[in-house]
């Protein structure tokens, strides 16, 4: 049984034109797995994303998380996107800590488990310090650890390194696994890079368009399996089993 499971799902887009967006997708996500999702930019990937999250309704079918409807599980989702979002007047310790006080744990527990994950994420020495205070990276780490802090069951990354220079880019997936094995979790990223969703994931999902078109409205065309053994060193990127992947998405892609 999958953990996370997908069936028939639409979408819509409450404007005049109530344009199809998403449609008749079907996937299905073991548990501990990490899966990426490609496709061309405003394919709709990020509303696929929010609706797996409980951000916004499917027009259509039906999302499962160990074969119950979202809403009805208790399951935790973390969400990571694009932009970190960081609270510029809370510190490192104090943004990383903000899922646990709304869910009102003790102070003590808190104390720890923020320490446990700065330590984690090798932001330890930075735990005071402010948002506009931190690179980049720094800061992405800081939303990782903040949608970590909770253990959460289901991990959504929005293209969470797209605004990094290409090296922090690279490091951030090293580190991304690193985090991800450290602490197992099932995962699905949006991602624009196909050589970064082949080297971190298990699985690949392409998102094209329904009927050979390029755009609207997009289903799930390809599921491509990354069969690379773990763990992986960045320069597994120059394997050929590794360059025969990225071929693989790449063609789906242009199909």
């Amino acid at each position: 049984m999958p953990f996370l499971k997908a069936a028939n799902l639409s979408h819509r887009f409450e404007d005049d034109f109530g344009r199809l967006v998403l449609n008749q997708i079907d996937l299905s996500v073991p548990e501990g797995a990490f899966v990426a999702l490609v496709g061309t930019s405003g394919i709709g990937k990020s509303t696929l994303l929010q609706i797996l999250g409980g951000l916004i309704p499917p027009t259509e079918g039906r999302i499962t998380l160990n074969d119950r409807p979202l809403s009805q599980t208790h399951y935790s989702i973390g969400i990571v996107f694009q932009r970190d979002n960081l609270f510029p007047w809370r510190t490192v310790r104090e943004n990383v800590a903000l899922p646990l006080e709304l869910q009102q744990v003790a102070a003590g527990e808190i104390q720890q488990r923020v320490a446990e994950m700065l330590a984690l994420v090798g932001l330890r020495e930075s735990a005071d310090f402010y948002p506009a205070q931190l690179s980049g990276g720094m800061a992405q780490r800081v939303a990782l650890a903040r949608a970590l802090i909770h253990r959460p069951d289901l991990l959504l990354l929005d293209e969470p390194f797209g605004a990094l220079d290409a090296l922090t880019r690279e490091k951030m997936g090293q580190e991304l696994l690193r985090i991800w094995q450290a602490r197992p979790t099932t995962v699905v990223m949006v991602t624009h890079s196909i050589p970064e969703a082949v080297f971190l994931a298990d699985e690949v999902l392409v998102m094209n368009g329904t009927n050979g078109r390029k755009d609207y409205p997009a289903t799930i065309s390809h599921h491509i399996p990354i069969g690379i053994p773990r763990p992986r060193a960045f320069a597994i990127q120059t394997d050929p089993e590794f360059l025969n992947c990225v071929a693989r998405v790449r063609e789906a892609l242009s199909n």
